[in-house]
């Protein structure tokens, strides 16, 4: 049960976040504009990238061992659906965090604006995705309760 109850948090925790910076963060940061979305983005990504990892990695091993316990194949369904945001923020999302981070990157540009509003875009990704795995793993744990 405390293996499901990690997945569940760390999951839900991931999606929480990624859902309030998509919907609210994100938005008015480039509400704001480029000069103070440019600025305001490395000291974000410093704090909440670690974050996001440890809880995608946490969340996924957990899901992983509560389906190797037994507890359903829905786990490690919802376990490959949390760790595919890995790949998701190093293919499509990494790219765009080194230009934006890049010590010569002109915070009030153009270039940072169009940056801006690409990051977000390939950010509802991760969200759509780690809500699906937060929604997987609910059903999980409310079917092996039941």
């Amino acid at each position: 049960m405390i293996i499901q109850i990690v997945a569940l948090f760390c999951c839900g925790t991931f999606y929480g976040a990624a859902l309030f910076i998509s919907l609210a963060q994100h938005p008015a940061t480039l509400a704001a504009g480029v000069s103070v979305g440019g600025r305001f983005f490395p000291p974000m990504y410093k704090r909440a990238a670690p974050l996001q990892i440890v809880l995608a990695l946490t969340g996924f091993i957990a899901g992983v061992l509560a389906w190797f316990n037994d507890m359903g194949l829905l786990w490690l369904v919802g376990s490959l659906l949390l760790i595919s945001v890995v790949p998701i923020t190093l293919i499509l999302i990494k790219p765009i965090n080194d230009l934006l981070l890049a010590p010569e990157n002109d915070p009030e540009s153009e270039i940072t604006q169009d940056l801006l509003s690409r990051w977000g875009t390939k950010h509802w990704l991760r969200t759509i995705i780690s809500g699906v795995a937060f929604l997987v793993y609910l059903f999980s744990a409310i079917g092996s309760n039941a």
